[in-house]
């Protein structure tokens, strides 16, 4: 063989190898192109079912926003009924409270002095006595 000759079928060689490459490489960049299509739809349907869950989800937190105002007015107000019932509690515990431990005290000690007038001079029948309990111990 003759230095054409080789250099020929070397040529034809680097030639179809060439076709071959140029043949996978169309190949991979058509799937590569199938991908990036299929891709682009699915981010399209995505964008369009995110961008109304956002609006509803922005929509629900003013309505929980507006919610929580509204609890806390109450809190506020629930607290400033607390302060006012307290302070009717004291008012009433010093008004009534120092009077009716003074009635219940007079109470006790006429109770005591009528019992102890009692065992001392009245003629109690016996039968009647042993029904009672005797509450001082004096």
């Amino acid at each position: 063989m003759s230095g054409g000759e080789v250099a020929g079928v070397a040529g034809l060689i680097v030639a179809v190898f060439w076709a071959i490459l140029v043949s996978f490489l169309a190949v991979a960049l058509a799937r590569l192109a199938r991908t990036l299509r299929s891709t682009t739809e699915l981010v399209a349907g995505i964008t369009e079912q995110a961008v109304p869950l956002l609006g509803e989800a922005s929509d629900a937190l003013r309505s929980a926003n507006a919610q929580l105002d509204r609890v806390d007015t109450i809190t506020a107000d629930v607290a400033e009924v607390t302060a006012n019932a307290s302070a009717l509690s004291s008012t009433v515990a010093s008004t009534f409270g120092g009077p009716l431990v003074k009635v219940a005290a007079f109470g006790y000690g006429v109770r005591r002095a009528v019992g102890r007038q009692a065992r001392a001079g009245a003629d109690v029948p016996a039968a009647r006595r042993r029904g009672r309990r005797n509450r001082s111990k004096d």
